[in-house]
């Protein structure tokens, strides 16, 4: 919990934290901050809007809705965040699901076959893609293949709309931050039927996670575009959380603008200690053996254990081995966001072991 975050909450008026904010799509200050602090580093220019959230759970959720029918189709990475399903799910949308890797790189060949099968039932293509620092992986992907995503996004856009939701919610933990937004310059390059959310999160940038806070930020070449998902947006956020916490709005502007340069400097600090952490890690992963997904920054690190039912017997082992971890599809999840240098020192050479007892 960053000193910079919270001393300035608690001191917020208790009228400005039991006030409903000024908008359904969130304070106009918020939104302004929002666009500069997502957007900095990199020349996107292109029309767009930003609708505040709870969380970026909220962005990624009210994106899938507004732009699919009950029944359509959402294209979701293998290895991702488990909640991606069950918000299509709650949404009665089917998923069709790209290999997020080939080798030690993002698979877009894999992203081509999936749009070309969801293109065989539906016009409309809603693709999520969840980087820089990939949950659970820790991948980020390379400028050169945004690029190469977005002359695809591009070419499918002559079948049909194409909407990427790109979930950015450990952007602001990226080992290069100064680079960490120049792959949104790609974003100008998207053709007339081409639309890009990204979705922001105070949660993880702010690490106030329950103030529940974020925001969607739709990015197109036509205005009109724009305003049309905005006004969809806005009637989804009345209907299902009505409004954002004012008070989280406030202090992210305040953070933001006042406290800045402070604000960054105590971050860098947990960001340096996570880089400490997962490089003892997969060092030692490396010297014994152990494989991994591959990972460049972030959260998170996964152990590759393509087999589910072995993963899941692997995973039970580590339990009664007091090594708690997350099961993931196709890997185990080690969260190097909560891992001690001191204990992450042989846990590596440990989680082998025991994953090598396991048949």
């Amino acid at each position: 919990a960053f000193d910079t975050v919270f001393d300035h909450y608690d001191v917020i008026d208790h009228r400005t934290k039991a006030a409903y904010a000024s908008s359904f799509t969130g304070n106009p200050d918020y939104r302004k901050e929002v666009w500069d602090w997502v957007t900095q580093g990199s020349s996107l220019n292109l029309p767009h809007s930003v609708i505040a959230t709870p969380g970026g759970t909220g962005a990624v959720s009210t994106s899938m809705v507004t732009f699919l029918d009950a029944g359509q189709t959402v294209i979701l990475p293998d290895i991702a965040w488990g909640s991606y399903s069950l918000m299509a799910a709650q949404d009665n949308l089917k998923t069709v699901k790209y290999q997020m890797f080939e080798g030690d790189h993002f698979n877009l060949a894999s992203v081509k076959n999936a749009i070309e099968e969801v293109h065989k039932t539906q016009d409309r293509i809603v693709l999520v893609v969840n980087s820089p620092c990939h949950n659970p992986t820790g991948y980020s992907l390379s400028d050169e293949e945004w690029k190469e995503l977005t002359d695809l996004l591009n070419e499918a856009g002559k079948t049909g709309p194409v909407i990427l939701v790109n979930d950015i919610a450990y952007i602001d933990y990226s080992y290069n931050l100064a680079h960490s937004r120049a792959y949104m310059d790609c974003f100008n390059q998207f053709s007339d039927q081409v639309m890009g959310v990204i979705c922001f999160s105070c949660s993880k940038t702010l690490t106030s996670y329950g103030l529940r806070c974020g925001a969607a930020v739709i990015v197109a070449k036509q205005e009109s575009d724009v305003r049309d998902a905005e006004i969809v947006f806005e009637k989804n956020a009345r209907a299902t959380w009505s409004n954002i916490p004012n008070a989280a709005m406030k202090n992210f502007v305040w953070v933001v603008t006042e406290k800045r340069d402070t604000f960054l400097k105590e971050k860098q600090k947990y960001i340096d200690l996570m880089k400490e952490r997962s490089s003892v890690f997969l060092k030692e992963a490396e010297e014994c053996g152990l494989e991994t997904y591959p990972y460049k920054e972030g959260f998170f690190v996964t152990i590759k254990v393509e087999d589910n039912d072995r993963a899941e017997r692997i995973h039970a082992e580590l339990m009664k081995n007091h090594i708690y971890t997350v099961l993931v599809n196709k890997g185990i999840r080690v969260a190097c966001c909560s891992l001690p240098v001191k204990k992450a020192h042989g846990l590596a050479a440990r989680m082998k072991k025991i994953a090598d007892s396991v048949h």
